[in-house]
Order: structure tokens, then C-alpha cells, then sequence
């Protein structure tokens, strides 16, 4: 379980693999002595699973695999080296719980419409695919790269989100553009009610 804010920049440094199970190693400013093996760690808000690592200066290297269930649910399947990647680490018992809960398993890719320049802010029109907009609402929350956003307003299948200069700041989103595609995951509580309302 992670709150969608945002700990480390890390960069991927390698892909290795085959089409359906790709091996990713991304650098990173944490301490290598911090990582667990067998450690989840939310990278652009899809959860992985920490299989190797290794320190790098005065952070670290690790490694995660990427299924196929998740090459085809997320935008990872596109990622090549260079690309910088929004990490954060799992929730621990008794932590600060700063956004919303986060499970990082991605719903679906978004894609960003339209992007707002606003001084040192930012406002983002992003299309939802179609089945996971009912799961969006005025005031509510999403994940979008694993960053904990709140949906201002909603029509049909697009929404808009506000990133404040600090979460530009601090994430992998300061060259955000429109056409980008983004990793997203509805508010998990929006999901459970509506399965509910689904029941007989």
C-alpha cells in the first residue's frame, strides 16, 4: 500500500528481457542498505517487487520484473533508458498517511489532452479510458504516475488536476506535456462503492 506522494526521482538505467517479462534496473537516491529484497516499491504507481540491488555512490541500484499483466495495464512496456520515474516506497504501519491510498495496481493508461502553463503551476485536462470514468468525481482522488492528485472538474471521460510547483518540484512531471501517456489508478474506495451499487 503506498499515498501517492512522491519520495525519489529515481532514473532507469537498463531494460533487459523478452516482450512479455522485462527486467528493469533504475537508479536511485536511496540507500542501498534500505532496500529489501523482496521489497515493494511503487515506480510511476505500478507496485514491483525489488528482485536485486546494489549501491551507486551514495544511493543505489535495483532491480524489479515486469510481467506481462503489467506491460499491458501500464505504460511500462514504453519506458526506455533515461526515462526519469516517480518511486515511491510501501506504507508502513504508523506512517503519515499524506495523500490517499494507493495500491498500485494501475487501473488503465491515461492520456494527458491538454496542459495549462499557470506561472509556476500547471492544469491538466487528462482523458481516463472510458470504462474508469465513473470511477472519477469532482473533489476526488486519483493516481496519475503514482502521484496522488485531486480531480477538480469532470466531463464525460476527461478530468482536470492542478500540480502545485512543489509536486513539479519533486517528481518526474516537470517536462509534462500534452499527448503523454500516464499510468492511472482510481480511488480505491470509488471502486468498492460502485461494486456495491453493482450488487443485487
Amino acid at each position: 500500500m503506498f499515498t501517492g506522494i512522491v519520495s525519489a526521482v529515481g532514473t532507469l538505467v537498463a531494460v533487459k528481457g523478452r516482450r512479455d517479462l522485462k527486467r528493469l534496473r533504475i537508479a536511485s537516491s536511496y540507500a542501498a542498505r534500505s532496500i529489501a529484497i523482496g521489497a515493494s516499491i511503487s515506480i510511476n504507481g505500478a507496485c514491483l517487487t525489488v528482485v536485486a540491488k546494489g549501491a551507486k555512490g551514495k544511493g543505489s541500484w535495483f532491480e524489479v520484473e515486469a510481467g506481462a499483466e503489467t506491460l499491458a495495464r501500464t505504460t511500462a512496456g514504453e519506458w526506455s533508458t533515461g526515462r526519469k520515474l516517480n518511486l515511491e516506497r510501501a506504507l508502513r504501519a504508523g506512517e503519515e498517511i499524506g495523500g490517499h491510498l494507493v495500491t498500485g495496481h494501475v487501473d488503465g493508461i491515461a492520456v494527458i489532452r491538454k496542459h495549462d502553463a499557470l506561472e509556476d503551476m500547471a492544469r491538466l485536462v487528462v482523458r481516463a479510458p472510458a470504462h474508469l470514468s465513473r470511477f472519477i468525481a469532482p473533489k476526488g482522488s486519483v493516481a496519475l504516475d503514482g502521484i496522488s492528485l485531486t480531480v477538480n472538474a469532470v466531463e464525460a471521460a476527461d478530468f482536470s488536476v492542478f500540480i502545485i510547483p512543489h509536486t513539479l518540484a519533486v517528481t518526474a512531471w516537470k517536462g509534462i506535456e500534452a499527448g503523454a501517456k500516464v499510468n492511472l489508478e482510481v480511488d480505491l474506495i470509488a471502486r468498492y462503492l460502485a461494486r456495491l451499487a453493482e450488487a443485487p
